[in-house]
Order: structure tokens, then sequence, then C-alpha cells
């Protein structure tokens, strides 16, 4: 019987069997920190192998800074954490299907690597910009102190002479810490993408430069779907050379194959301005309708664009230029020369078109000539139907000017919750909206802050009928003592974030109690703590009945079933959303995920009974505590019960 890891994935140990997949002969063998032998990469017969891509010698075209490496490594190391689940500070624990997650996001994202790979269809985050902070909030271990760094790039010679000055907050140590931050955290969150999946990200001036650098080379630059401008405050603002209005988002997909299209509905102003023809008769009388018209330059055109058209009053009429048709009523055809002008459909399609009433014939001094070459009184449109469009949307631009930041203060007024610089719940909104096919989307936000992106998640339901979820993760960074969040009684900028869910869901419900009944505004709340196991120096899968036999317990006396069960979710990769429920049986306590994904009881000395009675439920998966068994023989007992009564569920122990 198998014993559960406890601890999030080894990205490394993943990356070298994926290598190792394509080319076994460059793995090798090497000793690690335990003394013990395990698997490493042969990177020079790797090079080798790929030779034809690899440029050779010293030069590359490449970002980096002093702590790149150290940022990758720790991107991708283990830890032995978990998250403790709590149902007091969380809004219906039982039945929503959002999260709210407190702990250092870097973490989180590691142990979310199981239970939703590939499954977040859009990320937003909003990061620090970077404004010359000499240290992070973020206990990431590869954060250099200025001594490491000094010593990273150079800046003594041998005799410990400094060579240059290097104490202002341009300094690129600053830029090298916040690099790393950021670098290993999207290694992660790209994982956690679905594979239509998109991430927006806020930034400053400051780093944008950095930011694209480091989403080109974690992304790939060919899935950049575009930069978006933003107008974040409207003048006031100092600045040496220039007043500072603008900040920007930019946009990332895992796979630009898969992304499909940005859409936004079409504005009232785009619709009066252009949707100004109503049809008269048909089936489509009364609606709106843009007028388009069918003549076009003769660039790249083709020879069946080029032909004539009857017009209501009987004449034929060609836009203007030297070929000619000889024959007018069959709407003969011949191939434009450059400075003949011809239609935008074939003459198939446009006889297509006008069957289906999508043709409209305007009197009007056009520059359509007739068959014998004198100017026609007549111009030819396609109808462009105002209804089709507004199912299809508009492809948005990538410059925002509404929407700024002044609004998120009034909005978070008008919930009482003190905080500065968040984003807009509209603008959120927008994001969300414009991605296609995403109504049953989970939208994800590392830099939490305020909860602005879960406040905008619930609006965008509310006004679609959506059932989209999210999951907040934020670092409970506390206040200082005089900060007007810390005088309102808020310790650390995570309640601020519960608090403006909960107000924020139920405003929503009392403002439209009837349509709101099935709207999901509750959270679960989870914290990052330390694993579950003791603190011994033995890792999970390393323990032995006989060194369990040493031990009082190999669980913390201050974890509980819903501890342990919520650990067990992580390493299994299952949603931790999902829901459960827990009984009693013949005085065990059985809890049952999502109906049978998982089974678990971790209760001592459990009778056969009750094994026998979980196993023929036949769930999915099943875990026990290795002091549920009073011996060796009892546990292999357990594996005879399963492989009788439900062979194909996974068993394992903690």
């Amino acid at each position: 019987m198998d014993k559960m890891r406890m601890e999030s994935v080894d990205r490394t140990a993943q990356n070298i069997d994926k290598i190792g997949a394509l080319f076994p002969n460059c793995i090798t063998e090497t000793v690690g920190e335990d003394g013990k032998p395990k698997k490493a990469i042969n990177f020079e017969l790797l090079k080798q192998m790929l030779s034809g891509d690899v440029l050779e010698g010293d030069e590359a075209y490449e970002f980096t800074w002093v702590g790149k490496k150290a940022a990758i490594v720790e991107a991708n190391k283990p830890i032995r954490k978990t998250l403790r689940p709590c149902p007091e500070e969380s809004v219906n624990w039982d039945t929503t299907e959002n999260l709210y997650i407190e702990g250092d996001n870097l973490e989180v994202l590691k142990l979310m690597q199981e239970s939703y790979l590939s499954a977040i269809k859009i990320i937003y985050i909003d990061p620090p910009y970077n404004t010359g902070s000499d240290s992070f909030v973020y206990p990431d271990n590869y954060m250099m102190d200025k001594d490491e760094y000094q010593e990273g790039i150079g800046l003594f010679d041998e005799d410990n002479n400094k060579l240059f000055l290097e104490n202002n907050a341009n300094n690129p140590r600053f830029h090298s810490d916040w690099d790393s931050m950021m670098y290993s955290r999207l290694m992660l969150a790209r994982n956690l993408l679905s594979e239509d999946g998109i991430i927006f990200l806020s930034i400053g001036q400051g780093e944008i430069q950095s930011l694209i650098a480091i989403c080109n080379e974690v992304f790939g630059e060919s899935n950049c779907c575009g930069i978006i401008s933003r107008v974040m405050k409207s003048g006031g603002a100092k600045g040496r050379f220039f007043s500072p209005n603008m900040e920007y988002i930019l946009v990332y997909s895992k796979n630009i194959l898969a992304a499909g299209n940005f859409r936004e509905p079409i504005s009232e102003e785009i619709i009066n301005k252009l949707y100004t023809s109503v049809e008269e008769s048909g089936e489509r009388k009364g609606e709106k309708y843009r007028p388009f018209g069918l003549y076009q330059s003769s660039l790249d055109a083709r020879p069946n664009q080029r032909y004539y058209i009857e017009c209501p009053d009987g004449t034929f009429v060609i836009p203007p230029g030297e070929t000619m048709p000889k024959d007018v009523k069959d709407g003969a055809m011949v191939i434009p020369k450059g400075t003949d002008g011809c239609w935008r459909w074939s003459r198939d399609r446009y006889l297509e078109e006008k069957e289906k009433g999508n043709i409209a014939f305007k009197e009007s001094k056009g520059v359509l000539i007739t068959s014998d070459g004198k100017p026609a009184k007549w111009n030819i449109y396609t109808k462009i139907w105002l209804s089709d469009r507004q199912e299809d949307g508009m492809v948005p631009v990538d410059l925002i000017s509404k929407w700024e930041n002044r609004m998120s203060t009034k909005e978070l007024a008008e919930l009482d919750i003190p905080f500065d610089f968040a984003k807009p719940t509209a603008l959120i909104k927008y994001l969300i909206d414009i991605v296609d096919n995403n109504k049953d989307a989970i939208i994800l936000d590392f830099f939490s802050g305020s909860a602005t992106t879960a406040h905008a998640t619930m609006l965008q339901n509310f006004s679609d009928g959506g059932n989209r979820k999210f999951i907040m993760v934020q670092y409970p960074e506390e206040y200082a003592e005089k900060s007007s969040a810390k005088k309102a009684g808020y310790t650390n900028i995570c309640e601020i974030g519960k608090e403006r869910i909960r107000r924020a869901g139920a405003k929503i419900k009392d403002d439209a109690p009837l349509t709101t009944l099935e709207l999901d505004t509750g959270f679960r709340v989870l914290k990052v703590d330390d694993s579950n196991m003791t603190d011994i120096y033995y890792s999970p899968a390393e323990y032995s009945q006989d060194l369990l036999s040493t031990l009082e317990s190999n669980v913390k006396s201050d974890r509980n079933d819903l501890d342990l069960l919520f650990g067990c979710l992580l390493e299994w990769g299952l949603p931790l959303s999902m829901p459960y429920t827990s009984e009693q049986m013949e005085g065990c306590t059985v809890h049952t995920y999502n109906e049978g994904d998982l089974i678990a009881c971790f209760d001592e000395n459990i009778p056969d009974s009750v094994i026998k009675e979980i196993a023929k439920r036949r769930p999915l998966r099943a875990v026990f505590r290795d002091s549920s068994f009073v011996n060796s023989p009892s546990k292999i007992n357990v594996g005879e019960i399963f492989k009788l009564l439900a062979p194909d569920t996974r068993v394992k122990v903690i």
C-alpha cells in the first residue's frame, strides 16, 4: 500500500523525466544532499543532441539578471507545506465553489500544481509595481541581500575595492529582486493555465520592459496577445518630465492557437453613429443595419470580382476602371488592371446575398459608372445587421480610457472598506467579459489585494448568468499601527479582502434578491501552514512500520480530520471546492469527497466491517492513517479487501 507524499510536487524531477522520455541517453546519476543517488541531466550531451538548435559559444540573445538561476531552482523546489481549511472565516463553506487562500503566493502556486494543473481559464494579477523599495513582503529564499548581490555582479575587485557606486533607487539590484520574484511565480502560473487560458498582468512604466521580457520567455513571444494601455487617472500627478497617467496590461495566452478571439459588446455610441438605417420590408423589417459599400479598390482582386450589377432602374453599373466586360447582362467577369476598381464579393456571393435581402441600392452621386462609361446615379451597399454584430461582438481596442482608479475609491467607500490603490471592478469585469467562452471559467488572482477580482467575478456572473469560480491568493501583510485599515480594526490585508467579498456579495444579493438566488457569493478560506506530518528528519515516504512504532503519532497533534482531508486532496490533485459529507460508521468518522472521488477515514484501529463498507462503495481513491491498522498483517488484509470488492480503487495511507 502506497504512502501519501504530503509535500508539493518536485517540478525538477518531473522535468528531468520529460527530458528523459525524449533523450534517454542524456539522463545520468548524481548524489543528492541526502547522500543518495538521484537522476540528473548530462547537459553537455543534451547540447550535442540539440546542436542544430543551440547557439554555440558564450554569446546568446537572452534576458538575464543576478538571481535568475536561483529563481528557477526555487520555483521547481518542492515544499512540505499544506493548506488548512478555515470554515469559521468562510461564507457558505459547504456549498461554495470559490476559494480564498492566505499565504505566500509562491508556496500556494506550488501547492496548486496538482489540483489545478491546466485548469485555470483566466489569471489576472496586479503585482507590486517596484517603485524603488529595498525589499518585498514576499519572503522568497532567493531574495538577495546587498552583499550577496554585490558579490554576484562582481562589484569589488580582488583587493575588495568597490568598482562603482550603486546606492540609488535605479540600482539593478532592485530590478533583480523584482524580476526573480515575478519569474518564479509566472513559471508556476503557466502550468495552471488551460490550453486556451489567458493571463492579464497590470504593470506600471517602471518594470514594463522587464515584465515583457519575462513573459516572452515564460509564455513565449508568439503567445503575446497584445498590450493594453490604460488611463489610470486624469492629470494632477507629479513627475519630472511627464505626469504619469498611464499604466499597462500585458495579455498572454498559454497557446495562442487555442485562445479563441476577444470580443466586447458594441457600444451605444457606435450603434448611434454607424447603424443608422432601418429595414423597411421583409423578414427583418424594423431591424437596424449599417450600409457598407460593396465597391473597393482593386488591390489583391481576383478576376471574379469585376462584373456588372443591375440597378433598380434597369441600368448596369460597375466600379470605375479601364477594363470593361463585353457582356453586360450576364455579368461577364474580367481580370482587373491595377487601376480598376472591383467589388468586395464574387458574383456568386453577391447573388446569394441579394437573395437573402442583404443588398441595398441607394441613389447618390457615387463613383460607379454605367455600362456606357457615364457616371451612375446609384451606389450599392451590403447590409451589416446590428443584431448579427451584437451576437458576434466587436474586437476591443488596446486603449482603455474609462474606469479610472478613482472609481475604485468610490466603490470601496460604499462598502466601508479602507483600502488604497485598488483597481475598479468595471475594469476587471471587462477583461473577464472579452474572453470568449468563459462562463464556467476558474479565475485566479494571486496578488489579490482587496479582492477586486472576486468582486468583479461575482458582478459578471450576475450580469450574464455565468457560473465562474474565483481563487484569490494573498500574503497576510500586516498593517502599520497608524494606517486607516488598522484603526478600522483590520490586522492584515487578508482581513480586508475577505470582508470585501462578504459585503460585496451581500450587496449584490440585497440589490436583486429574486434574481440572485443561485448566485455563488461564498468562499472557502484556506491558509498555508507547515505540513500535517510531525517535524522529524524523515520524509513521509520514508516512514516504515518499525519507525512508526517508536513514535506516538506521525501527524501533528493540532491537526484534525479536515486538515488531513484537504492535505490529501492537494496530493491527489483534486479541486478544493467540491462538496463532501462526513458520517459515523461504527464509531468511525468517514469522509466522502465529491460523491466518491475520495473516501477517507483517519481513525485508529478501524474494524474490518468499516473497511468493507468503504470498499463496497467503490470510490476512486481511499485514504487511511498508518495508525488505522494494528499491525502489518492488518494493513495487508485491507489491501486484500479492496482487491476483492473494489479492484479499481487506489488506496494510500498517511
